[in-house]
């Protein structure tokens, strides 16, 4: 039996009825992603992986979004191994009007608090485990859980030099430098680049592949930025719901990108670990 013809069976056991044909997608950190037409004529999205892939994970966080008031793909089936959602159909990309729309919705995303920073559970953002041990300690929460914790997997598999995670180390002793309290653990997406924000029409379509926790909103704003997701409109638009604090785009902007840097070091090393090291000279460590 093909691999093809086994991920058709799981799909026909899940959902109670088999797939016409199968199209393979682009996309998916996590598994492999294809969309599924069943014999109703219903389209949906298909991830599979093996048991360690997180997928019933990201299941769980989709949902939780859900019911937290975000557009997210509805979650048909989750499980270790395969993740069955709702097809989203996309038209256009991420224009000012999405922009506009984009922050109104994460606003109020971020207006929903948690009484911790972290999470109940551990969950991933793309395969990684994502530590989520709370904390009231923001700033103890970012170095312990985000920065080292994805920095000593880096050196772990060989993508981050032993001199930088000494830097990192060391950058992460002086944290209360340049944060202090956030105020209120806001529940994120975690994950926001422009691959995962699905648009139809000058409006957010759905947000996918989520990472979610409570944290400090800034590090969500911040890694909007590291690959030009968004850009003044949205933060415009943002703002007149979330004032955003003085010294966000001068420091912490690029400090809290760290964490995404370094997770992209950790899953494919190369020119991300330059992106590390002019951080660190920037903030001098």
């Amino acid at each position: 039996m093909t691999t093809t013809d086994m991920l058709e069976r799981a799909i026909d056991h899940a959902l109670g009825e088999p797939p016409l044909r199968l199209v393979r997608l682009g996309g998916g950190c996590v598994g492999d992603v294809a969309r599924a037409d069943l014999v109703s004529g219903r389209r949906v999205v298909v991830k599979s992986g093996d048991a360690t892939s997180g997928l019933e994970i990201e299941g769980f966080m989709l949902r939780h979004l859900a019911t937290n008031g975000l557009p997210v793909p509805e979650v048909l089936h989750a499980a270790p191994g395969l993740l069955i959602m709702e097809f989203i159909e996309t038209a256009g990309g991420i224009d000012g009007d999405v922009e506009q729309h984009a922050a109104d919705l994460l606003a109020a995303l971020h207006g929903i608090e948690g009484s911790d920073f972290g999470f109940p559970r551990d969950t991933v953002i793309a395969q990684l485990l994502q530590p989520n041990a709370e904390s009231s300690d923001w700033p103890m929460f970012f170095r312990d859980q985000r920065l080292m914790a994805m920095a000593g997997e880096a050196n772990r598999v060989g993508r981050l030099p032993e001199n930088l995670l000494t830097r990192i180390e060391r950058l992460a002793g002086r944290l209360d430098r340049w944060i202090t309290d956030p105020g209120p653990p806001s529940l994120i997406h975690g994950d926001l680049w422009s691959g995962n924000v699905l648009t139809h029409a000058g409006r957010v379509a759905g947000f996918i592949d989520p990472a979610i926790y409570h944290a400090d909103a800034e590090i969500e704003l911040a890694f909007t930025t590291l690959f030009a997701t968004f850009g003044e409109t949205f933060f415009a638009r943002y703002g007149e719901h979330r004032p955003i604090k003085s010294g966000f785009f001068e420091e912490r902007r690029d400090l809290y990108n760290l964490y995404p840097l370094l997770v992209h070091v950790r899953l494919f090393g190369g020119h991300y670990v330059t992106s590390v090291e002019t951080t660190l000279e920037k903030f001098g460590c």
